[in-house]
């Protein structure tokens, strides 16, 4: 028959794990990664189409990229159709593409399924529908899983934040995109399970008496929210669901937006609009890889040659030619990892053309994310009112994913509720574990 096995496809990281009815086994998918049972949710694909996720995609886009020689070729795209009053003509339209480049790396796909107007993208020759992409990366898990199973994988329960999107159609989409893209990725039955009630059916086997219990999973895109009833199968009860499109992600953007962009120019190329749409895009991953042109090496160029911020235009140049983007935002979010555990840690890259240091405290880490912060209080809040129960006859607050440890939202969590309640369930499985669960006890509804 094959396994029925559950897969958290997250933002950042992913896993895989399957229940015998008894006991969760995460299965080590990743066994170049520091915890092989997390992969990263990163998809490399090379020229000539192959592909390859988490840690091994990393070491392969850093081995084949970094500093590497580039050769722009002007290539034809299309046409266009132009009118004007009585005329009319067809123009061609072409592009310049760097025909050296070896790779695509691919990051936040799970993003992409949330934002309107993503729907997919050129790798070489090839067009990847946002459904082609999240196949191929399922597909690898797939095959990883079986690999270490030893048998079949033919049906899987994936996970699913409350809210793909505040928009319910959009929401609806994502989920069918995710829905077709298992089945093309080989599994024969697909069901899905909001991920923090999968955190909360992992949490429910370590009860031994019931509890009104709020999970808090909180991610690298969505804050995630449930209230439930457990401890007891028969009395099992969804009070309220909440979530809202912010977490890790958002905050690694405000660290750079409010922090780093003045060692890339802000605040000396303001007047000049096109070298601030250049600066002001290093704080967007996705669209910062499609501003590596011979239009803006040009424009760069020409503004260090005049004597504006060439210091800082040359690491901006640097950043963008020189394949260190990625490598940069690692760095902030490590330093926004260390950030948890302790006051101050600096960000630091140092490259060709580029040399950035920036100490970064805890402070000011707080005061870049309070806007965030005060939306998800208010969410929270929002959603144990919509549950009907009072703050307390909630009996637990279970905390999970890898923004749960800020201790920014562990304060607030313990100044609604109060800190012995807090329960800090594994932030990288625990949803993970949850979707192995539902995946054997089946999809019926709670």
């Amino acid at each position: 028959m094959g396994y029925n096995i559950g897969i958290d496809f997250g933002t950042s990281n992913s896993g895989a794990a399957f229940f015998d009815g008894s006991q969760v086994h995460l299965l080590p998918i990743d066994e170049k990664a520091f915890v092989p049972e997390v992969v990263k949710t990163i998809l490399y694909i090379t020229r000539d189409q192959h592909c390859t996720i988490g840690q091994e995609a990393v070491e392969l886009y850093y081995r084949q990229n970094v500093n590497r020689r580039r050769r722009f070729v002007k290539k034809w795209v299309g046409e266009i159709e132009v009118y004007g009053g009585d005329m009319y003509f067809v123009r061609d339209v072409y592009t310049y593409v760097d025909e050296l480049m070896p790779g695509r790396l691919l990051q936040f796909i799970k993003t992409a399924l949330r934002t309107p107007g993503i729907d997919g993208t050129m790798v070489f020759e090839r067009f990847y529908s946002l459904g082609d992409i999240v196949s191929v990366y399922l597909k690898q898990l797939k095959q990883r899983a079986e690999a270490l199973l030893g048998d079949k994988v033919t049906a899987v329960t994936l996970g699913r934040p409350v809210k793909f999107s505040q928009d319910p159609a959009q929401d609806k989409t994502a989920q069918a995109i995710m829905e077709g893209a298992a089945l093309s990725a080989g599994f024969e039955r697909v069901s899905f399970e909001l991920e923090p009630v999968a955190a909360a059916l992992n949490y429910e086997l370590g009860l031994h008496q019931p509890q009104n219990v709020l999970i808090f999973d909180f991610g690298g895109g969505t804050l995630d929210i449930t209230i439930m009833r457990l401890g007891d199968p028969k009395q099992r009860q969804v009070y309220a669901n909440g979530g809202i499109d912010i977490a890790g992600s958002d905050f690694d953007r405000a660290i750079i937006q409010g922090r780093m962009l003045r060692h890339f120019g802000l605040g000396q190329v303001d007047q000049h609009r096109d070298l601030l749409e250049l600066v002001n895009a290093v704080a967007d991953w996705i669209s910062l890889p499609d501003l590596s042109t011979p239009k803006a090496r040009l424009r760069l160029e020409q503004a260090i040659t005049q004597g504006i911020a060439p210091a800082r235009l040359k690491a901006l140049e640097s950043l963008l030619f020189n394949d260190l983007a990625f490598l940069f935002y690692n760095r902030v979010e490590a330093a926004k990892i260390r950030l948890s555990e302790q006051g101050a840690d600096a960000i630091a890259l140092q490259s060709k053309d580029i040399d950035v240091w920036e100490l970064y405290t805890r402070t000011q880490f707080e005061t870049d994310i309070q806007p965030y912060a005060a939306q998800i209080k208010a969410v929270l809040l929002e959603t144990v009112e919509r549950s009907s129960l009072a703050l307390e006859q909630i009996d637990a607050v279970v905390t999970t994913g890898g923004s749960s440890g800020i201790p920014l939202f562990n304060s607030m969590l313990a100044g609604i509720f109060d800190r012995e309640r807090l329960q800090q369930a594994s932030a990288f499985s625990s949803v993970t574990a949850g979707l192995s669960i539902r995946a054997y006890n089946g999809s019926k509804e709670l």
